[in-house]
């Protein structure tokens, strides 16, 4: 009863962070089912049949919040699953311990490159607007897939920075687009995970407890992302990936540093973000009070009688 217990929560809050950020749902609750023993198919597809749950729910409160550009959703997901399902049938012969560092010198520059240009500029406002092409969202979707039916979490890391980087839509429409479209590779990855290795390997009540935690925390995470600054959520998903990133680079034969180094370094991270997202508030409170005495200005200058 414990596990379950913790389980939901568990499944609560990544929900939480991933409704918010736009990821990491996966990659906690995977981790977690790793780390008491699940292998690496079952933990995947236990994730992934919670996730059809929580993705759904996920999408629906990011629509009631406007939070959803339903033709990025299309081109990117509908590929996605098709990458998805490719992930799921050939995981338990496909080894990822060398595709994991590799994806994660992928991602960490776009994390860093998304924290500076987050914090030192804010919201790109170049590109806003411009549509996201399907020769774009449809490569990434596939790839974004494959590494999220094969790692056990990967869709969000992969398709958030990607499409906040191109700086065409607003943030919350990104995270809230990357988790509608994500249902759909859900059910792929599940679909996959079935049709590979059954459903002995499966078990359906920590699917059930973890979709419960997720499922409640979907619409708090939604309406989050709808009243959190573009800066400083721009900033918070930057560090996220860096971390992320960061992390399991130090942790692969590649690099193998010791206990003291990886603390040395979450540290140093942890400082460097917490510092990045001070600023951003505070340049996000900056303009706003600034755009406010400009408004004032413009309203008195209106009211003021024109000379005759």
């Amino acid at each position: 009863m414990q596990a379950l217990i913790l389980l939901g929560l568990v499944g609560l809050a990544a929900q939480l962070v991933d409704g918010s950020l736009g990821m990491a749902y996966g990659v906690t609750s995977t981790t977690l089912l790793l780390a008491i023993g699940t292998n690496a198919a079952a933990a995947s597809a236990t994730v992934h049949l919670a996730e059809i749950g929580t993705t759904l729910a996920s999408g629906l409160s990011h629509w009631r919040f406007n939070n959803v550009d339903w033709k990025v959703v299309a081109k990117i997901g509908i590929p996605g699953a098709g990458g998805a399902f490719a992930g799921a049938t050939f995981l338990s012969s496909l080894s990822t311990e060398m595709a994991a560092p590799i994806m994660s010198l992928i991602l960490l520059p776009l994390g860093l490159y998304i924290i500076i240009r987050f914090t030192a500029c804010g919201l790109p406002r170049d590109n806003l607007g411009k549509p996201l092409r399907k020769r774009f969202l449809a490569p990434l979707g596939v790839v974004a897939g494959f590494v999220d039916a094969t790692g056990g979490g990967g869709w969000g890391p992969v398709g958030t920075p990607a499409i906040l980087a191109s700086g065409r839509i607003p943030p919350r429409k990104v995270i809230g687009s990357i988790d509608a479209s994500e249902f759909l590779v859900a059910v792929a990855a599940s679909i996959g995970f079935l049709v590979g290795i059954g459903s002995k390997n499966i078990n359906f009540a920590w699917v059930g407890v973890l979709m419960l935690g997720g499922v409640i925390a979907a619409p708090v995470a939604a309406w989050l992302v709808r009243h959190i600054p573009p800066r400083f959520l721009g900033s918070a998903v930057g560090g996220v990936i860096v971390l992320t990133n960061v992390r399991t680079l130090l942790r692969s034969d590649w690099i193998d540093a010791s206990g003291n180094v990886q603390a040395v370094a979450y540290i140093a991270l942890a400082v460097i973000w917490a510092a990045a997202i001070a600023y951003s508030v505070r340049e996000y409170r900056r303009d706003k009070k600034r755009k406010s005495v400009e408004a004032k200005l413009h309203r008195r200058t209106e009211e003021e009688p024109t000379p005759a």
